[in-house]
């Protein structure tokens, strides 16, 4: 199992970013959640089993249709148990 933190940079506002990071941790059984910066990225903390955390951070590299990922950030960080994967608004 492992958690980390990821920092998606480009036109990713605006284009069902959080929705798609929900629907895609879904798929690979990913907790944690997502959300709109104020700087127009998206941040992410996600845990999960190794291999699928690796999955998703692929995916996130590409984005969902519409997005355009100039740049992505993760670094590893402690596991927080997240119960679900939830999309937070601030």
């Amino acid at each position: 199992m492992k958690h980390v933190e990821i920092r998606v940079e480009g036109c990713v506002q605006g284009v069902g970013f959080r929705w798609w990071a929900r629907a895609k941790a879904a798929a690979l059984g990913i907790k944690g959640f997502v959300r709109n910066e104020d700087d127009g990225s998206v941040y992410l903390e996600v845990e999960g089993e190794d291999a699928a955390v690796d999955a998703y951070v692929d995916v996130c590299r590409r984005g969902p249709g519409g997005a355009m990922v100039d740049r992505i950030t993760v670094s590893e960080g402690p596991m927080r148990r997240h119960a679900e994967f939830e999309i937070r608004f601030r």
